[in-house]
């Protein structure tokens, strides 16, 4: 990675002017059998055991955002597992119609003192 003139950059032989607008293609990482073994299946395991940077930095997972930006449930799906007796296999992925309320009166979370 390296300047090229003015302010342009220059990755892999790929010049990026100054100012440019890139967007990523997250569809298609998501589905990269390359990247992920049986990509259209929906296999949350496949994140067990293994040594991902979910902070932004490995880009398989720009799914997720990235940075300041990063969905903030992430790391907390990190800390939770099934039920016991539950099996990825038993989760049921049905949709039901229906509608939403919200609270009369909001629930408002603060953060804590560690």
């Amino acid at each position: 990675m390296r300047r090229k003139d003015g302010d342009d950059l220059e990755i892999k032989n790929y010049v990026i002017p100054k100012n440019a607008v890139i967007l990523i293609n997250i569809w298609a990482i998501g589905r990269d059998p390359r990247i992920w073994p049986n990509p259209d299946s929906f296999e949350p395991e496949r994140f067990l055991n293994r040594e991902v940077d979910f902070k932004g930095h490995d880009f398989e997972l720009t799914l997720f955002g990235a940075g300041r930006r990063i969905f903030p449930g992430q790391p907390l799906a990190y800390r939770m597992e099934f039920e016991p007796g539950i099996t990825p296999q038993d989760v049921d992925l049905n949709e039901k119609f229906g509608v939403s309320l919200k609270k009369a009166i909001p629930l408002k979370a603060v953060p804590t003192k560690p």
